[in-house]
């Protein structure tokens, strides 16, 4: 295991309280998406908005903006540093989250939203880079599935705080305690993170260099497939949040039982990347992740069956739900640390355009799957199993056709200069 720089141990900032620290980070813009879940009918009967799919936008809009957000800073952190940036998206987070709490037109919700996950991007953009400067290959696998372990909670209980929440206040007491909540991080990494770029890493801001160093982390294809295959089989489980206030309570019919259901389908990504972390070293993070890919395919399937043949059984759907959740559990953290395996020198750069085309891709591709929720399990299912199935062949395409190998170096790629 490859050991933490310095500045990290003249603070105290073991590795158990840098894995807490960046998965709350990045908790943050989970808990801006899940904790909503509960309210959305609330927010778009007191804002006006119309249309039985409009109340998605809450959700859709805010992933999306993340996405484009992501394209910035990166490149800012390889010049200015990590901790700068995430400083500043903690300010940005803290100060939308507030002022939403006081809109009162369903647009102008929108329209903060989308700011929000603009400015917020750097709290996945950053976190990702930071690891990267510290540690590299399975290494950096395992310490992304712990990192994903503390993280993933979030969903699971973030719709139960949202509920509860709205069982004393009103949805708009729930952007105040996420305001807080930024506010609170803000102090903590100020307090306690050091910044990880080593001065020798530093890169002018110049926007041909830039340009030219994401297209290098993009072109590449041993990173590449996994960057869109990743972006699909996540854009999937947008489409499931989207829609899953839909799903649970018109078409299962469930009623307040809603963010209990939803939370325990999400806590068995807990498990399975704690299970990741333990097994990621030994295996390999292709091997793991292939196999992970190919047991993706063969649930959604399932689940596509399960559509037509118990349609509106939630006993079938959780199950099958629970499964295709718990497999990215073995996906997620392997797919985007091989992607970024090749790009010590330019992590900033490669983390922005990687980060961006996973959560903007997924965040679209979620938005189309929920526009077509029609009242049953059936578009969603066939959302999965497609998209699994276009991953494969993605991954095949990175891997030149030949799974479960496990390389023993990659290559790293040189930043480029002016």
């Amino acid at each position: 295991m490859a050991t933490i720089a310095s500045p990290l141990d003249s603070l105290s900032l073991g590795r158990r309280e840098l894995i807490v620290l960046l998965a709350t980070m990045m908790s943050l813009n989970a808990l801006a998406i899940d904790a909503m879940l509960p309210a959305i009918d609330d927010m778009a009967s007191e804002l006006g908005a119309t249309g039985a799919n409009s109340r998605q936008f809450v959700i859709a809009i805010y992933a999306i903006g993340m996405g484009i957000g992501c394209l910035v800073p990166g490149s800012l952190a390889d010049r200015f540093g990590r901790r700068r940036i995430v400083l500043f998206s903690l300010l940005a987070y803290t100060i939308f989250a507030l002022a939403t709490a006081f809109l009162q037109d369903f647009t102008l919700l929108l329209a903060a939203r989308f700011m929000a996950g603009i400015l917020g991007a750097g709290l996945i953009v950053a976190p990702i880079a930071i690891v990267r400067d510290l540690y590299e290959g399975d290494d950096m696998a395992q310490l992304m599935s712990l990192i994903g372990a503390v993280f993933i909670t979030v969903p699971v209980l973030a719709p139960s705080l949202g509920q509860a929440i709205l069982f004393v206040g009103n949805w708009r007491m729930i952007f105040i305690i996420l305001a807080a909540m930024g506010a609170l991080t803000a102090v903590w990494v100020y307090a306690r993170l050091p910044e990880t770029l080593a001065p020798e890493k530093r890169q002018l801001v110049n926007i041909p260099v830039i340009a030219r160093n994401m297209s290098v982390a993009m072109s590449d294809r041993s990173a590449a497939g996994y960057v869109i295959g990743g972006a699909l089989l996540m854009g999937g489980v947008f489409g499931y949040v989207n829609s899953a206030q839909q799903l649970y309570q018109d078409h299962f019919g469930v009623g307040e039982a809603f963010p209990v259901l939803f939370g325990l389908t999400s806590a068995v990504m807990v498990f399975s990347n704690l299970t990741n972390s333990a097994i990621v070293t030994r295996f390999g993070a292709r091997r793991v992740s292939h196999t992970g890919v190919l047991l993706f395919i063969v649930a959604s399937a399932v689940q596509v069956w399960s559509s037509y043949a118990h349609p509106g059984d939630i006993w079938w759907f959780m199950p099958l739900m629970g499964i295709n959740l718990g497999l990215l559990g073995f996906l997620g953290a392997n797919f985007g640390s091989i992607a970024m395996q090749p790009f010590s020198h330019i992590a900033g750069s490669a983390s922005s355009i990687q980060t961006f085309v996973r959560m903007f891709g997924a965040a679209s591709v979620g938005a189309v799957i929920g526009s077509f929720y029609d009242g049953t399990a059936k578009p969603f299912a066939w959302a999965l199993l497609i998209s699994s199935l276009i991953a494969l062949m993605l991954v095949l395409y990175s891997e030149n056709g030949k799974l479960f190998r496990r390389l023993n170096k990659v290559p790293t790629r040189e930043r480029c200069v002016p």
